[in-house]
């Protein structure tokens, strides 16, 4: 029964975080054509992917402590820190493969 309550907690927070990119940091990312994604959250801990422009700008790390970290943490209870995600995506990965199954 506990595992079940965490799990909804979990679920309803990554939910709230998703929202808050949506609405409150992808606007303003936006302007520079870049956006955030939720990767994962594990103890509280959000991984926040940077998407197009912003995911291989160099001051991406700034933009999470700065930006991302701040409007989450300002509008989610419960987050306790907010990380950049410098994994591939799926979909990099793909594209990539693809790519080199072609030659």
């Amino acid at each position: 029964m506990i595992d079940e309550k965490f799990k909804s907690l979990e679920y309803k927070m990554k939910e709230i975080i998703i929202k808050i990119l949506e609405e409150k940091v992808n606007p303003v990312l936006s302007e520079h054509f870049g956006g955030a994604e939720l990767v994962g959250l594990e103890d509280n801990v959000a991984r926040i992917r940077m998407t197009g422009a912003c995911a291989s700008c160099p001051g991406a790390q700034m933009t999470i402590q700065n930006v991302v970290k701040e409007i989450i943490m300002s509008n989610c209870d419960g987050v306790v820190d907010v990380i950049l995600d410098t994994s591939v995506s799926d979909e990099l990965y793909n594209e990539a493969k693809n790519f080199l199954n072609k030659k």
